[in-house]
């Protein structure tokens, strides 16, 4: 049976899943939320700052290197430190910003006014001039090394420091970052996903990103969404994210075939930022629409939940700067009775951080990406960070909950400026 989009809302709140969300449901029909409430929502505190007696000053925020991979170091004025793992794949290109632009602006800094920290940086110079990945996974790099160093000050998890733990198992999906191969192929490689982490549900790729109605290979996405649910069966979850691929009528074509196999979200069926387009393929559509991950402007999400374009809300951690603005775009999906599902890339502890995230937001998609084992060495003493069962449990120790190998942050060197 094919779920409406208010009837998958409504299913997502009858699971418990927006159990803790104000507001009411938003879906197809009803009038859009007041923006006052969105604004309200995104502009209410996030850092819990009662957990520190005393300031805690940032002396010093260095950018390590060690092979391939990236570390952001914070310390305070009392000796404290913090150690953030940023995305490595964005960093190797736009790391002069952090250096010049970003670092600079956290130091000397008071880390408990971390909420303003954000919103300064966007103004400080011309930085706002960069909006857009350059900036943001450059603030989204700061930030987490800023959350690691106020968690060991304070003995808290992120997920406490950012409102309080509501959840710590996990559910994931496993996704194919494949194109180009055959429905066949592409199956085979799904049922092994799920014989490694027993997910119980998937997300595959469609049409050929950002390709004007082209496919990857002719016919592919059309058996593909068939031959999946013929597979799968019926239990598995199906995500299907177009990257952009489609125009309206071709992007409206594809939904009608993936709502006639029931998936649970249709993501990006247009290019991302064509916000007028997006909304006419979902007003035809019964299939909640997943959008996101290349967004950078809070106004502009905002602009998304009231005029429904979207279901499914999807900032990334990273390209949209991190864990307080991504809190914010939340809180308003919350407000309109929408999920949120954080994108991540598959960099540094991308998997960590979306965990965290899902760990504390009141309202989180029935599943999340889990990318497999993390590309730093770590330990970690409350999780083993593996998959069992399509479920991950979230750290609970200090900060995100994880020791970076000691001997590798030694061996790192530091960057500099240019």
């Amino acid at each position: 049976m094919k779920l409406s989009r208010r009837d998958f809302l409504r299913s997502t709140v009858a699971s418990g899943v927006l159990a803790a969300t104000p507001g009411h449901l938003f879906a197809k029909g009803e009038q859009p939320v007041d923006p006052e409430r969105l604004i309200q929502a995104a502009e209410a505190p996030v850092l819990k700052t009662e957990y520190f007696k005393s300031p805690v000053e940032i002396e010093s925020m260095e950018l390590l290197r060690n092979g391939k991979e990236f570390l952001v170091r914070a310390t305070s004025t009392d000796g404290a430190v913090g150690i953030g793992a940023p995305n490595n794949a964005q960093m190797i290109r736009f790391y002069p910003i952090l250096l010049q632009s970003v670092a600079p602006h956290f130091v000397g800094k008071d880390a408990r006014d971390l909420d303003a920290l954000i919103d300064g940086v966007f103004l400080r110079g011309s930085n706002y001039k960069m909006q857009g990945q350059a900036l943001w996974v450059c603030v989204a790099a700061a930030e987490v090394a800023v959350l690691e160093l106020l968690g060991q000050v304070a003995g808290k998890s992120v997920g406490e420091l950012l409102g309080g733990v509501l959840r710590r198992d996990i559910d994931v999906y496993r996704a194919s970052g494949h194109r180009g191969n055959t429905p066949e192929e592409e199956v085979d490689y799904l049922k092994q996903l799920v014989a490694e982490t027993g997910a119980k549900a998937v997300k595959f790729r469609l049409g050929g990103r950002m390709s004007k109605n082209a496919d990857s290979l002719p016919g592919r996405t059309e058996g593909l969404i068939a031959l999946a649910r013929e597979e799968l069966g019926d239990e598995m979850t199906l995500y299907a994210d177009a990257n952009g691929s489609y125009d309206v009528p071709k992007g409206i074509e594809i939904g009608r075939l993936l709502e006639a196999v029931n998936a649970g979200f249709y993501e990006e069926p247009c290019p991302f930022d064509y916000l007028e387009e997006t909304k006419q393929v979902a007003d035809a559509l019964t299939i909640p629409i997943a959008l996101g991950e290349q967004e950078s402007s809070i106004r502009r999400f905002r602009w998304t939940i009231e005029n429904n374009v979207a279901q499914v809300i999807q900032p990334d951690l990273h390209y949209f700067g991190g864990f307080v603005r991504s809190i914010r775009v939340a809180r308003m999906a919350a407000e309109a009775g929408m999920p949120c599902t954080p994108h991540i890339s598959n960099s540094g502890l991308g998997f960590l951080h979306a965990m965290h995230f899902v760990s504390c937001i009141p309202n989180p998609g029935e599943h999340h990406e889990y990318k497999g084992d993390p590309r730093l060495p770590v330990e970690c003493d409350t999780s083993t960070l593996a998959c069992k069962n399509g479920i991950v449990r979230c750290p609970s120790g200090p900060g995100f909950g994880v020791t970076i190998d000691p001997d590798f942050v030694r061996d790192a060197k530091p960057v500099e400026s240019i």
